[in-house]
């Protein structure tokens, strides 16, 4: 995922801030960034972010003038930090700090809400003064993120605070404890007795003055993921529930119809809908229940493509990459379809959201929508006539590169030369002749014509993909990343084979030869798979597209190898999630550098990384439903478990809060053959003992 407007080779823009070290409160459309010691401090990239405004770009905290030394933090919830700093030259005399301000910061969809408490275990009272310091600038998010500086507003004062505003936001800070006032500063001057503390609370506010046509609203119920447990191996525990945290923390409403969930992109420049990114949460999450996927789906289906428009990449039946209020610093239109793959891929998670137990009601109202994405897929999205989808931007101003891998030099021949469009991905012709194969059941299923047709197109695209697309290497035979504007094959191994794994397009025999390619340690690392391989000229273990690794596409990729009975290969890119898990405190970020743990290099964070995001979130459910081998087809009547014997070491394992048809799911793996299935839908359970 990149940024708007980013379409030149290089995706980062020199004076791009870097995040990794930042702490990250969030709930959305609301993030707060700061340091570790919790200071929100101007200058940079720290701030609070809401609706695309940063509302607050400072926010420091001050003992008698001094910053207290941070001795250690928390963020245990996504919207939930506290922070922990020593006042040195208060307290008694000696090495041992007596004195302590806590810190604790609760995002909420409109503001924050900070609680400070000033602890004195001296043996004397202390006499303070504590100043707040802060400051709004109102920049927008394409200014945050290309370090342009925008100078700070003039502060109103309030009887208990200050305020900013212009004609579009205003924001408040109040405070408790009769503050005093002073230009940007909120004053107190107190005396903390012995063995005792002093607390105050912060309270933000934002306000929006004036209407923004493409805003989404906050998520009153969040994605009713609470009930969600697992009982097994501590790190695979704590990976699901602070990511599903994270990725509740993300979850938006449509305006036009509220009770339609998504997932946004992610934080902090991502605050938004994205066609690919929210449908690839809703799909990783599907065992969790359909609702997010019905909201994902409804949600994209009212902002399906119309027309033919060359400056949003917009046509008749096409699923939209995202939606922008106007942004200073963008250049890509509000509302825009530069995207190759979300069309397909919205109707893969449609059928696949009917075999989870979509209501057929709510299935069957989508299906026009889904006929318009079809009649793209196989009538429009080949420009040139050559029987594969391909892109190009026509508009001079879009992105340059329109999968997943989105950055100006994600798709490169092994010797580092850049591919020129129209490209050809493979992966997409994967998601295309899935979505062709759905379609059809679908269609068939709900009593409509065409399903023959599209068999018939799906088979004739395999072939050709057969043909064109695959290639060697020392390593193996394996299908290129792409096809270039000359169609030739671009013949670097990447992690686009792992997303072919689960569409159908390869038979047994070839998806045993892309599990081999992959299972190879220059594409996984150890610590999940690889985007470019280690051998080709181009890569660069922390070039976004080009080696690192993204949590989302290792986890695509195991659970395509698990269902075409490659489990060995997923529980290796499975264990190395894992173990790069833990340098991140089990909060998933967008990607990490693609180094190499069987050489015992150390986990590196990719700086500029999102965090959290849409995509990593379902990672972890997909590992789960990799391990138990959970399958639904509940038009066909049943669920089907089958542990794999690979994934031994997490069992005994217990996962609690699933649903299936509306229905709750529970499911203990004693042993690979000695499952309990746990449901009141009514379904014949297909597992072992």
């Amino acid at each position: 995922m990149i940024a708007p407007g980013e379409s030149v080779p290089s995706p980062h823009p020199a004076e791009e801030p870097f995040l990794h070290h930042l702490v990250a409160c969030l709930k959305a459309p609301t993030v707060a960034l700061s340091g570790t010691d919790g200071q929100i401090r101007s200058g940079g990239v720290q701030g609070v972010l809401s609706y695309d405004r940063r509302v607050l770009s400072e926010l420091v905290v001050l003992v008698d003038g001094n910053e207290p030394i941070p001795v250690g933090h928390s963020l245990d919830e996504a919207d939930d930090a506290r922070f922990v700093g020593i006042v040195r030259h208060l307290g008694n005399p000696g090495a041992d700090p007596t004195v302590r301000l806590e810190r604790r910061r609760r995002t909420r969809v409109h503001g924050i809400d900070e609680h400070l408490r000033l602890v004195n275990l001296a043996r004397l009272p202390i006499s303070v003064s504590l100043t707040v310091q802060a400051a709004a600038d109102l920049a927008g998010v394409i200014d945050v993120k290309h370090g342009v500086a925008v100078p700070d507003l003039v502060p109103e004062p309030l009887p208990d605070g200050i305020a900013w505003a212009d004609t579009k936001t205003r924001v408040s800070l109040r405070a408790s404890g009769d503050p005093t006032i002073s230009g940007p500063c909120l004053i107190w001057e107190i005396v903390v007795p012995a063995r005792s503390a002093w607390e105050v609370d912060l309270i933000v506010d934002v306000e929006t003055l004036s209407p923004m046509p493409h805003t989404f609203r906050p998520s009153p119920d969040g994605l009713g993921w609470n009930s969600v447990s697992v009982e097994g191996p501590p790190d695979l525990a704590l990976l699901v529930r602070r990511n599903l945290g994270d990725a509740t923390a993300l979850a938006l409403a449509d305006p036009q119809a509220p009770d339609d969930v998504f997932v946004a992109g992610g934080s902090p420049w991502f605050l938004t809908l994205f066609g690919r990114d929210s449908l690839w949460a809703a799909q990783l999450t599907l065992p969790l229940g359909t609702d997010l996927a019905r909201g994902t789906l409804q949600t994209l289906a009212r902002r399906q493509g119309v027309r033919v428009d060359h400056e949003t990449s917009e046509a008749p039946g096409k699923i939209l990459h995202e939606v922008r209020n106007y942004l200073a610093g963008s250049t890509l239109p509000p509302v825009y379809f530069g995207t190759v793959d979300a069309t397909a891929l919205w109707v893969c998670v449609l059928h696949d959201a009917w075999r989870w137990g979509m209501a057929p009601d709510d299935v069957a109202a989508l299906l026009d929508p889904m006929e318009a994405a079809l009649a793209w897929i196989v009538d429009r999205a080949d420009s040139d006539g050559d029987g594969f989808l391909e892109y190009v931007d026509l508009s001079g101003h879009g992105l340059a590169n329109q999968g997943w891998k989105d950055s100006g030099d994600s798709i490169q021949f092994r010797d580092g030369s850049l591919a020129k469009p129209p490209i050809s991905l493979s992966e997409v012709q994967g998601y295309a002749y899935e979505a062709a194969i759905s379609g059809a059941v679908l269609l068939d299923a709900f009593a409509r014509p065409g399903g023959e047709r599209l068999r018939s197109w799906a088979a004739a695209l395999r072939e050709r993909f057969r043909a064109a697309f695959w290639v060697s290497d020392d390593r193996g035979r394996f299908p290129a990343i792409a096809l270039d504007a000359a169609k030739t094959p671009v013949a670097a191994a990447a992690s686009n084979l792992g997303h072919l794994l689960a569409t159908g397009l390869l038979d047994p025999e070839e998806i045993a030869l892309v599990a081999e390619r992959i299972r190879q340690p220059d594409l996984d690392s150890g610590y999940g798979l690889r985007t470019m391989s280690s051998e080709s000229a181009g890569f660069n273990p922390l070039g976004y597209h080009t080696g690192s690794v993204w949590p989302h596409d290792t986890a695509i990729a195991i659970r395509g190898l698990t269902l075409g009975g490659q489990a060995a290969v997923a529980a290796s890119l499975a264990a190395g999630l894992l173990r790069a898990a833990a340098a991140f405190d089990h909060h998933l970020p967008e990607l990490w550098g693609g180094s190499n743990a069987w050489a015992d290099e150390p986990v590196l964070a990719y700086p500029a990384a999102c965090r959290p995001i849409a995509w990593s979130g379902g990672a972890a459910i997909a590992l789960l439903q990799a391990a138990i081998g959970l399958e639904a087809d509940v038009p066909g009547g049943f669920v089907r478990v089958r542990p794999r014997p690979e994934f031994a070491s997490w069992f005994p394992l217990r996962v609690g809060g699933l649903r299936i048809a509306g229905h709750p799911l529970a499911i203990t793996v004693a042993a690979p053959d000695r499952v309990t299935v746990e449901t009141t839908a009514p379904l014949r359970i297909d597992a072992p003992g």
